[in-house]
């Protein structure tokens, strides 16, 4: 049977004696489909930072907008998403959104292996990408009916916690899964990967400036150069030797009066990869996580029709949800999905460039894991105060980002403080998603059915994070030079997002404040009051 007949989460004895297994098993389960859910959303910004180095000819513009298109697919789908529990259960919904998650990931595979293919066609894949995205608003629905209030922050973080580390292991395990045949090899080959290195063990010796000796500690190099001196002992030029290796590249810099004021050396090497394994591994992933949602899942009794749904829109609280789940979630998912192309597109112009993918997996990796060990103190101490805390982190990473030039640097010297303020940023991101999980469906208390579908409608909204920041972060660079205004405008959105916080829900005695266990709006008003409220929602 896919429907339960009756559900009493909030009844000890019910919870006790059946309530929690059924409750656990169903996180346990949609948990381990929803780290396939972000893995799959955020497999493109992954892949978009390969493309350049195995013959896809695309520009910066160009792969931002990649990097940005599942953004907005994840947030049209989860407005959507946000109806479908409701209408059609946990275990449909979810079973289905699983499965079809295959469609993107097999099409980007077979896409990826020929550098001929259309930009458009890859458009249409990163929508599709998108799909991941999007379901985040029915699993987290329906994961919000299958808990009590007191746990509710402490089920939904450890969800979205874990489920955020999707985000993580494609960013983590995209560059190793790509370096050898498996599935990739069954069905395509592999394509060349060109990437650029600074010589070891070269020491440029200078007088006022200019360049007196070159010293070369690799002899094989050493053999392939030919330095040429004047008679005062100056370096004039340096040279590949006639027929030698088209790997060494040799960057002789002068200045106004033609003098050598210092060289470079760099090797091109290539390797073979399997870049279609990034997309192929999810496929035997997904296959079992459809399967554990068809056979363990089952669906509250908690039904509604798309019209009945629609009543949150007349909450002005619906909407305050809306800019603070923007502030917290929508950072962590556009910063997740810009962070490689950042990486690779500010500092990516200096000689010893940070591996965008070495990188990009930290960031998501610590606003995840926040999340999941965070939701605890969010049921003690009220998810409130943690939402606030979050925005002020928030302003100050952006701050110390903008403030310390890390956004226009002149040297990859610079990288570790621009690396030390997204990780921040990340943290405090992460702070806030485990946060609103609590808070939102305490601040509509007074009906289960709402504040569940306000966790996906908000989180339909968040969504669109990835469009939103990639695409401007690209317009930013393409139009200034940086993303130092892409920020400042992050700054007066985070300081607006923090007042709503405060004024309505953080600040004593706020209309819906949540204090922590025993200390919620809800709490403080008579039971008269909650039968009117419930008899309202």
């Amino acid at each position: 049977m896919s429907w339960i007949l009756t559900w009493r989460p909030e009844d000890p004895q019910f919870w006790h004696d059946s309530g929690r297994y059924l409750a656990w098993r169903t996180l346990t389960v949609t948990t381990f489909s929803l780290v396939a859910s972000f893995a799959t959303w955020f497999v493109m910004s992954a892949v978009v930072v390969l493309m350049p180095r195995i013959g896809f000819q695309f520009t910066t513009m160009q792969l931002f907008w990649l990097a940005a298109m599942p953004g907005l697919a994840g947030g049209s789908l989860r407005l959507v998403h946000s109806f479908l529990v409701p209408i059609f259960g946990s275990r449909l919904t979810l079973t289905s959104a699983t499965l079809l998650k295959l469609i993107p990931m097999l099409w980007l595979g077979f896409a990826i292996q020929d550098p001929t293919t259309p930009y458009s066609t890859f458009l249409v894949i990163a929508f599709l990408c998108g799909m991941g995205g999007g379901d985040f608003s029915s699993f987290m629905p329906s994961t919000s009916l299958f808990f009590p209030k007191r746990l509710q922050g402490t089920a939904m973080g450890v969800q979205a916690g874990v489920g955020n580390l999707g985000v993580s292991i494609t960013q983590f395990v995209t560059p190793w899964v790509i370096s050898f045949g498996a599935l990739g090899a069954v069905v395509g080959v592999p394509q060349t990967l060109r990437s650029v290195t600074e010589v070891p063990d070269v020491v440029v010796t200078k007088a006022d400036g200019v360049v007196t000796e070159l010293a070369i500690g690799k002899p094989e190099v050493a053999s392939q150069i030919v330095i040429q001196k004047d008679e005062t002992g100056m370096v004039t030029d340096v040279a590949a030797r006639e027929g030698g290796p088209a790997a060494l590249r040799i960057d002789v810099r002068r200045n106004e009066q033609g003098a050598v004021t210092d060289v470079r050396l760099r090797q091109e090497a290539q390797r073979d990869v399997w870049v279609q394994n990034a997309a192929f591994w999810y496929v035997p992933y997904l296959l079992i996580a459809g399967l554990l949602c068809w056979v363990f899942l089952r669906s509250v009794p908690v039904k509604a029709s798309f019209r009945e749904q629609l009543d949150i829109m007349r909450s002005k609280h619906t909407w305050f949800c809306v800019v603070t789940y923007i502030m917290t979630f929508g950072s962590f998912s556009g910063f997740a999905a810009a962070f490689p192309i950042m990486i690779r597109t500010i500092y990516g112009g200096f000689d010893d460039a940070p591996e965008p993918l070495k990188y990009a997996f930290i960031g998501p990796l610590v606003g995840s894991l926040i999340r999941a060990v965070g939701g605890p103190l969010s049921d003690r101490f009220g998810g409130s105060i943690w939402t606030q805390i979050s925005g002020a982190g928030l302003i100050a990473g952006c701050l110390f980002l903008i403030l310390g030039g890390y956004l226009t640097p002149t040297s990859v010297e610079q990288f570790d403080g621009f690396l030390w303020g997204m990780l921040w940023i990340f943290l405090m991101a992460g702070i806030g998603n485990f946060a609103t999980f609590r808070q939102y469906p305490i601040i509509f208390a007074h009906s289960p059915r709402q504040g569940a579908q306000v966790l996906g409608w908000t989180g339909a909204w968040a969504a669109f994070g990835p469009f939103v920041f990639s695409s401007l972060i690209g317009v930013s660079i393409t139009a200034t030079g940086s993303a130092k205004t892409f920020f400042c405008g992050a700054v007066a959105f985070y300081v607006l997002a923090s007042a709503v916080n405060w004024v309505y829900y953080t600040r004593p005695g706020a209309v819906r404040g949540d204090w922590g266990k025993g200390r919620t709006w809800w709490d403080r008003i008579p039971e008269a009051e909650r039968e009117r409220l419930r008899a309202q929602g």
